[in-house]
């Protein structure tokens, strides 16, 4: 989530989540992401500050940031690329009602809004997923770093040109056996033609507006997948939002919904979005 943290708050074991909310305000804390670790699965809460709503999430898988850089023959991760808010692409949510709704809002507002128009694209190098699987009914976190490569141009060639040292030549008769040299020049990686853009401004000394560049997205984690199970009102309190409420009248001798019950569910379902859209 950098740079937008709360990097200078300095916390005790004794401070509880309404010392959080208090110093919420003077720090411009705008958004909370509460990690807790119960005795089943891990839970992460998604709150606004100061008066909510509050998303719960359970999280079914994960894999830490350090564990998806093990799996990688060579990650990628330069500290720079936190210095800009990640790009945040939702994917799945289209069609879907409350509390969905509400979530998409919270997503999108999470981080800066980018104006296409102005930003830089030397600012674009990271992207946050946000993928609703309607049959699992689950959301898949996904955080990748983007990497621009120009088309047509070597792995030596580009290591070259990104740094200022010269090259050891001593055993080369010409500069021309440094491109083509068995073992640098056969470098460049396959150009996926679906995966190439022309780029409207420059980026590097590598990736310019005159030049074709390829658009590789490499995964730096962490990864989540997340069931969401409550929604509250305010913050990590107020009234449940979702699940739905059901009404204790509507429920049988055996604990099961009536006919009449799943009409007067219906009911509180629409109330519900109602309220929650108003």
């Amino acid at each position: 989530m950098l740079p937008y943290t709360a990097l200078n708050l300095k916390e005790k074991k004794r401070n509880n989540l309404k010392d959080f909310v208090n110093v919420a305000g003077p720090l411009g804390v705008t958004h909370f992401l509460i990690l807790s670790n119960p005795k089943s699965l891990p839970h992460l809460r998604f709150a606004k500050s100061p008066q909510g709503p509050t998303f719960t999430f359970q999280i079914e898988e994960y894999a830490l940031a350090a564990d998806i850089a093990n799996s990688q023959k060579r990650p990628r991760c330069p500290p720079g690329i936190f210095k800009n808010s990640p790009l945040v692409v939702l994917s799945g949510f289209s069609g879907l009602g409350n509390p969905f709704g509400s979530l998409v809002e919270y997503f999108q507002h999470m981080v800066p809004a980018v104006d296409p128009s102005t930003v830089q694209l030397s600012a674009c190098q990271r992207i946050l997923l946000l993928k609703y699987d309607k049959e699992k009914e689950v959301i898949d976190f996904r955080h990748y770093s983007i990497k621009l490569q120009p088309v047509g141009v070597s792995r030596r060639i580009r290591k070259l040109m990104q740094s200022n040292e010269v090259p050891d030549l001593r055993d080369l008769k010409d500069v021309s056996d440094y491109v083509t040299k068995a073992g640098y020049g056969s470098e460049s990686e396959a150009d996926d033609e679906a995966a190439t853009v022309s780029l409207p401004s420059d980026v590097d000394k590598l990736n310019q507006a005159s030049r074709k560049s390829a658009v590789r997205l490499q995964e730096i984690g962490p990864r989540m997948t997340m069931r969401l199970v409550k929604v509250e009102a305010g913050l990590c309190s107020g009234d449940v939002l979702y699940p739905w409420p059901v009404a204790k009248e509507a429920l049988g001798k055996k604990g099961e919904v009536t006919e009449e019950a799943g009409e007067g569910q219906e009911e509180t379902e629409d109330g519900s979005e109602d309220e929650m859209e108003d």
